[in-house]
């Protein structure tokens, strides 16, 4: 996958918290379309499945029979965190399962993980 967009939930090698070893994980791609870095890398939010790690102002539950979920193709429960998030390089994108279209709670987390 050449051009991940905003909203696009893919499947990626995101890195552990250690940083040596990687999870292949759904991810929500969280950075602007028309950023042009001129790198051939996006920002994504980690996505988890353990739910434990919802109910933080940061992150976003988002049940498997939502309509959301269906949409974004999530098999189980998730949690898009935003206090997680990657740089991944285009290529360690493996596919894209589906995609958010409302990103209203996404971006209210955001606002608070960032401060801004």
């Amino acid at each position: 996958m050449m051009n991940p967009r905003r909203g696009d939930v893919v499947l990626v090698w995101f890195p552990n918290s250690d940083l040596k070893t990687f999870k292949r994980r759904p991810a929500l791609i969280v950075q602007a379309n028309e950023l042009s870095t001129g790198l051939p890398q996006v920002v994504a939010a980690m996505i988890t499945s353990n739910p434990a790690r919802r109910g933080h102002p940061s992150r976003v539950f988002i049940p498997l029979e939502s309509a959301a979920a269906r949409e974004a193709g999530l098999r189980t429960d998730s949690v898009v965190m935003t206090d997680n998030l990657g740089t991944i390089l285009h290529q360690a994108v493996a596919q894209k399962p589906g995609r958010l279209q409302d990103l209203a709670e996404v971006d209210q987390a955001l606002r608070l993980t960032l401060g801004i």
